[in-house]
């Protein structure tokens, strides 16, 4: 799909058909998230593929945010292989792990794949339910798959502030 409509079109889906999304797309979707850039070229992120109906109900256990996904993967990165930025504030582990997660969320779109960026949980319940490293934090979780019958965008899909309202030339 060209670019432009990717990200015209694409919407968070809050209501998935049964349908399991293809290996081979969901493979071009974790490469997409592979190829990312990160700070420093570190690739401190770990992506989780849910799909067992025994991991999913964990996930549900977290967050009522599924949706009925039939895929969901956890965007995690590793805390101790971050770039520290000066001043020793900041380190690059979320936008790190943003960039990659948002690379998969458009190549999701671009594979015909629908997705819903979820936060709405607590991801340190979230990596002791799953049993992740606790040298990694949980960022995400996105939902996959195929719309269900009757999906669409929320009303307010379309309204956007005026390019002048969101942008400061300096």
């Amino acid at each position: 799909m060209e670019f432009k409509k990717v990200i015209k079109s694409r919407y968070s889906c809050k209501k998935y058909a049964e349908r399991q999304v293809e290996q081979e797309k969901l493979e071009a979707i974790l490469n997409a998230g592979r190829l990312a850039p990160t700070a420093k070229n570190l690739q401190e992120q770990h992506v989780y593929v849910i799909q067992s109906q025994e991991a999913l109900a964990k996930v549900d256990t977290v967050t009522p945010c599924r949706y009925g996904a039939p895929t969901v993967l956890v965007v995690a990165f590793n805390k101790n292989n971050v770039f520290t930025y000066p001043g020793g504030k900041r380190d690059s582990g979320v936008e790190d792990a943003t960039i990659v997660a948002t690379h998969m969320i458009l190549a999701a779109a671009d594979e015909g794949v629908d997705s819903c960026w979820v936060n709405f949980l607590d991801p340190e319940k979230l990596a002791d339910v799953l049993g992740l490293p606790e040298d990694e934090e949980v960022l995400m979780v996105m939902d996959l798959g195929y719309a269900a019958e009757g999906a669409e965008p929320l009303p307010n899909h379309e309204n956007r502030k005026r390019l002048t309202e969101t942008v400061s030339y300096m």
